[in-house]
């Protein structure tokens, strides 16, 4: 599979959007892991980076706000087959959505998850999200934001998911690496990307990130959960990026005796077990 094989489509992003950047690295990891495209589906939610599987040749799943991710359980657990991504904005997964990203990582449901974290909504004109910063001005919070920010990454340790990374969309291949290696991860996989929005947002811009992401060093072990809620809350002057977190246990469709052997789509109806049911009722 080649870039061109994605295809090339005209957006409705604002030009300098960071989305730009995070969909040329999800093109590039997925030549890079040679993905059949046949056995792929995307799944978002509402926002400008739910958008994203639009701009690709694909099968994809537009859910409501906040319902990407129980679209993308759902079709994971029909066909456990299929590679499921879910991509959309950190008002549509750690807002809207927040309560399945919960439950999802519990279960730990074998989907990537690619959140466009740019700490605003972009597509509701500029309000706050979950993840902007304490007081942070917006024109629906004048006096400054007074909510204490979602911590995402360290979320998602707490609750047990296998793989978390964080990355930035002005470095391709960085990100392109991280999502490489959320998708091949067997489990809940999440990768929050740093990603400006240059019209509602004007200080957590492309220089604001530039000059506070730091790679991880070579030597980190990321299977130190301690060390991991460390880096996972650290944010500031120093923001790390890279694979926080790795762990591993059985994924949801592995531990689930009803689709050990094949998937639930591969096994058909059982026309007989309908009949036993309704008979109870007689």
């Amino acid at each position: 599979m080649r870039p061109e094989d994605l295809g090339n489509f005209e957006t409705a992003w604002c030009p300098g959007c960071g989305n730009f950047g995070i969909l040329d690295a999800l093109k590039d990891a997925l030549v890079k892991l040679d993905i059949d495209m046949h056995k792929t589906v995307f799944v978002s939610g509402i926002g400008q980076a739910a958008k994203e599987p639009q701009y690709l040749n694909c099968n994809f799943f537009n859910g409501l706000h906040g319902r990407a991710i129980p679209a993308a359980t759902g079709i994971k657990l029909a066909n456990k087959d299929l590679h499921v991504i879910v991509t959309s904005g950190d008002g549509d997964i750690y807002g809207e959505g927040g309560n399945h990203f919960i439950h999802a990582i519990r279960r730990n449901i074998d989907i990537t998850v690619i959140v466009h974290d740019n700490q605003i909504y972009g597509l509701t004109k500029g309000q706050a999200s979950p993840t902007s910063d304490l007081g942070f001005v917006t024109k629906v919070q004048p006096h400054g934001v007074i909510n204490e920010p979602v911590h995402p990454l360290a979320m998602a340790i707490a609750l047990g998911a296998g793989f978390v990374a964080r990355s930035f969309s002005g470095d391709k291949a960085h990100l392109s690496s991280m999502i490489q290696q959320a998708v091949a991860f067997k489990g809940f996989s999440l990768v929050d990307v740093l990603q400006p929005c240059v019209t509602f947002n004007k200080k957590n811009n492309f220089a604001w990130y530039k000059h506070r992401i730091q790679p991880l060093p070579q030597d980190y072990d990321a299977h130190n959960k301690a060390l991991a809620f460390e880096k996972a809350l650290q944010w500031g002057d120093a923001i790390p990026v890279g694979v926080i977190y790795r762990d591993g246990r059985p994924a949801y469709e592995d531990a689930c005796g009803l689709m050990a052997e094949k998937s639930i789509l591969s096994q058909g109806p059982d026309p007989s077990k309908l009949t036993q049911i309704l008979q109870e009722f007689f």
